[in-house]
């Protein structure tokens, strides 16, 4: 179950984690993620884990002092990564991370590397946050420390383009088979947030299923095409949508990923996934089912502040 971090007894620990491309140049994602969310950061006074490199790099740049309680993971070749793997899945509290912020670059192999993949998918098994692109950590950490009463942060509506008016914005929604009731859950409960959406883009059955609920709420005429649904992932519904997500039409997914099973369909899903990285700055990727029902909440109170 995703921890309420406003309720925690004790300091929020998250892993954290760049790729080269990321840390390297002035105007990096590493970079603009701690120069950007230093109020955040500020109010949160997280404990970072993070792996080698990263740590250097935030040590070139002169920004350990955004983080100041850290511990250093091993070079990614050494094993750090495989690490923190390790430390989302933990059950001690005195170690587990409780999220993880990996700034992807699409472009770096290691991004695939085994130990790469495990760590997001034990994120969304245990119910932990992954943020894989500059977005998506910007937006979260601003939501939690917005979560304990921090005042709103009005550069983050600045730098992500006003991405808390979502008159302006569409939003991709997104389940496999066993998580299409957990979807339609959430899509009840924050039905108003979503209706103020410009665009709301769904896959295959999913998208049916929206429509409905659409109707059943807003009447059989106006929730009839509320949502636009694309082809079914395994026949390049994800590859429909990762070219809005390209163009900058699609900022955020949620993607409710059943973890447990095969997927003939990985590449595809790992394409989306790769389309958002590739615009780092701009779109957010959300996978676990707990995790985007407190998402979805706390963007309905930040939403109220923009």
């Amino acid at each position: 179950m995703t921890q309420d971090f406003t309720r925690s007894t004790r300091r929020l620990r998250i892993g954290l984690i760049a790729n080269r491309g990321h840390q390297d140049a002035p105007d990096s994602a590493l970079v603009q993620l701690l120069r950007g969310a230093k109020a955040a950061l500020q109010t949160l006074q997280p404990e970072m884990i993070v792996v080698g490199r990263t740590l250097d790099a935030m040590i070139s740049h002169g920004l350990i002092d955004c983080c100041p309680v850290h511990e250093r993971f091993p070079y990614g070749r050494d094993g750090g990564l495989m690490k923190l793997v390790s430390r989302v899945v933990d059950s001690d509290p005195a170690r587990a991370v409780d999220a993880v912020i990996y700034l992807i670059d699409p472009v770096d192999p290691s991004s695939i590397f085994p130990e790469a993949l495990a760590l997001k998918r034990q994120c969304v098994i245990h119910g932990k946050p992954f943020l894989s692109t500059l977005a998506a950590a910007r937006e979260w950490l601003e939501l939690e420390a917005y979560a304990l009463q921090a005042p709103v942060d009005i550069s983050v509506d600045a730098s992500l383009n006003s991405s808390f008016i979502f008159a302006n914005e569409g939003i991709a929604l997104i389940a496999h088979d066993a998580m299409k009731n957990r979807m339609l859950a959430l899509a009840e409960k924050h039905f108003t947030l979503l209706d103020q959406f410009a665009h709301r883009y769904a896959t295959g059955t999913t998208g049916g299923l929206l429509n409905q609920l659409a109707q059943k709420i807003k009447g059989q005429e106006a929730g009839k095409h509320w949502v636009q649904p694309f082809l079914s992932g395994p026949l390049g519904g994800d590859a429909q949508i990762a070219e809005l997500v390209l163009d900058k039409q699609i900022r955020r997914i949620l993607f409710l990923e059943d973890p447990h099973v095969a997927r003939q369909h990985e590449a595809d899903i790992q394409l989306l996934e790769r389309a958002a990285r590739t615009v780092t700055a701009y779109a957010t990727v959300i996978s676990d089912a707990d995790g985007s029902d407190r998402w979805l909440s706390l963007l309905t109170r930040r939403a109220a502040h923009s």
